[in-house]
């Protein structure tokens, strides 16, 4: 693996094991770290300039969540992206946030909509600057913020924990998919200021269902990743 890693602040509040999680969940995700790609402990530990143990530890985390391959006294290497488990993030995904979204109609204030709207406006820009990497963590911050706000942080710890492959091949498309994704935030939050639960279900479920035709361009033009 060459030099695509920068050192670690010890003075983080974050634990050395999990800004080093965090850090390669994110290279993972935006396929800095592409699938294949092979990992080493003593050299991400150089490279990043912490003990072997944090990376350790990151890397069986990674494991668990299928972004990584571990085999004893073979190379760890990068997990190809696996199209069940994007199905079945989707599911969850799906069930959990079309669920948030009823709670949230009743719950949100002008001042949550305040601050998803400020959201949606720094994603515009995002996308104006062709930054899929900015992009991505509104999107993220988009759904994480509504679950939060209408006090169902745990949903988004849930759907967290089992949309890796999901949010890679997400990535992937955001070349010709973020205006659609963006255009659809707006919809949600629009059925959200209408209070009304049934919509924002509705226009979530949309903006999510939209993964079939993804795994269909991937398999068309970027088969190596599966």
């Amino acid at each position: 693996m060459s030099q695509l890693l920068p050192p670690l602040d010890a003075q983080h509040p974050r634990s050395m094991a999990d800004q080093v999680y965090d850090l390669l969940y994110e290279r993972i995700i935006n396929l800095t770290l592409p699938p294949g790609t092979k990992l080493s402990e003593a050299d991400v530990a150089a490279q990043l300039g912490v003990s072997r143990q944090p990376v350790r530890d990151a890397f069986y985390r990674l494991s668990q969540l299928g972004l990584i391959h571990i085999r004893p006294q073979r190379a760890t290497t990068v997990a190809p992206i696996s199209k069940e488990a994007i199905l079945q993030a989707y599911f969850i995904r799906s069930a959990l946030e079309e669920a948030t979204m009823r709670v949230a109609a009743d719950k949100l204030d002008a001042v949550h909509f305040t601050a998803l709207q400020d959201i949606l406006n720094r994603q515009e820009d995002a996308l104006r600057a062709q930054d899929k990497s900015g992009f991505h963590v509104l999107d993220d911050q988009f759904h994480h913020d509504i679950c939060s706000f209408s006090g169902l942080g745990f949903g988004w710890t849930l759907i967290k924990d089992h949309k890796g492959h999901m949010d890679r091949a997400r990535y992937l498309s955001l070349s010709f998919e973020a205006p659609r994704a963006h255009a659809e935030h707006h919809d949600i939050l629009a059925a959200l200021r209408a209070r009304n639960g049934d919509a924002a279900a509705a226009a979530v479920r949309t903006h999510l269902g939209h993964i079939g035709q993804i795994i269909d361009w991937i398999q068309e033009n970027q088969p190596e990743v599966f």
